[in-house]
């Protein structure tokens, strides 16, 4: 056994290599079945910054047990070339809290984010699926493009940036990434003929105008953390069946559904189900083919442990 006291760090290199989507997306699912009743999870810290703000995130589960924190630094205005975020996880002894791994933690947060936006996928989603629409061109665009596809077939993927022209370099890119054709669209063209859309972006304000949405349409809205932002407009929440990742921290951060609310557009019940019920099979999701459904993250730090959970064993058996 290595010696804990001195701690191990995982590059990013490191992580993306180790990390499995599939696997993320299964760990992920039992985790939110079985283990969510039992952790505890502190409410996510908002320290504010000069140039951004500090997220802190921490869970513990002591039927493992297990103790895990994550530090992430969203910038409001990074340099060109720059992530947007940058986040560090510790995997603490959770009797001392003394750290037992550091992890590079930008992949494992897109990562994990894409893989719970696949789960809800995979449960609210219509089985009849055929075109994926993302907005974004960033590190959430690039995880859901790749993880997406383990959960329903598509034919057809369109991407929407915030410029023609950055988005066209962006689909080219991704359709060699991906070994697959990616097609460049705009917002409306995005809203209207995607039957699972997603939408990982830093706008304050909506992306599209929900009267342009389909029947029938799936949609994970994961870019938007704070009770001031949104990516979907008021119409698309009215439209919609509501699932959110946790109540808690969706009542808290979520402007997708306290801007509505607030404005007494819906109600404080128009939500149906968190992860946990809809997974457990407490709360039913879809009901029938034409429902407009909305899963609604913020970001769940069990996501962020269970993820991390799944690099602590090799490096502690090595």
């Amino acid at each position: 056994m290595p010696d804990i006291s001195v701690i191990t760090h995982l590059s990013e290199d490191e992580v993306r290599r180790r990390l499995r989507p599939a696997e993320v997306i299964d760990a992920i699912e039992k985790a939110f079945r079985n283990r969510l009743p039992a952790v505890t999870i502190a409410a996510r810290q908002h320290l504010p910054l000069t140039h951004g703000v500090l997220l802190i995130m921490s869970c513990y589960d002591p039927s493992r047990p297990a103790l895990g924190v994550k530090f992430a630094t969203v910038r409001s205005h990074p340099a060109p070339l720059e992530p947007r975020v940058h986040a560090t996880y510790l995997l603490l002894d959770p009797e001392t809290s003394a750290p037992r791994l550091s992890i590079a933690a930008n992949y494992l947060t897109a990562l994990r984010t894409a893989a719970t936006s696949a789960l809800a996928t995979k449960y609210l989603a219509r089985e009849n699926v055929s075109t994926l629409g993302v907005f974004g061109t960033g590190a959430l665009a690039r995880t859901h493009l790749a993880v997406l596809p383990l959960v329903r077939r598509f034919d057809r993927i369109l991407v929407c940036g915030r410029e023609a022209q950055s988005t066209a370099a962006f689909a080219i890119e991704m359709s060699a990434e991906l070994k697959r054709p990616i097609l460049a669209a705009d917002p409306r063209t995005l809203a209207a003929e995607s039957d699972v859309l997603c939408t990982c972006t830093t706008s304050p304000t909506p992306l599209f105008d929900g009267r342009d949405l389909c029947p029938g349409t799936h949609l994970n809205l994961v870019g938007a953390f704070q009770p001031h932002t949104r990516e979907a407009d008021t119409l698309t929440i009215q439209r919609a069946r509501v699932v959110v990742d946790t109540y808690s921290a969706a009542y808290a951060e979520a402007g997708d559904i306290l801007i509505p609310l607030h404005e007494d557009a819906i109600s404080a019940g128009h939500t149906i189900s968190d992860l946990h019920e809809l997974i457990s099979g407490k709360k039913q999701g879809r009901l029938n083919p034409e429902d407009i459904i909305v899963f609604k993250s913020v970001g769940c730090a069990l996501e962020d442990l269970v993820t991390a959970e799944l690099l602590i064993a090799p490096v502690l058996s090595s």
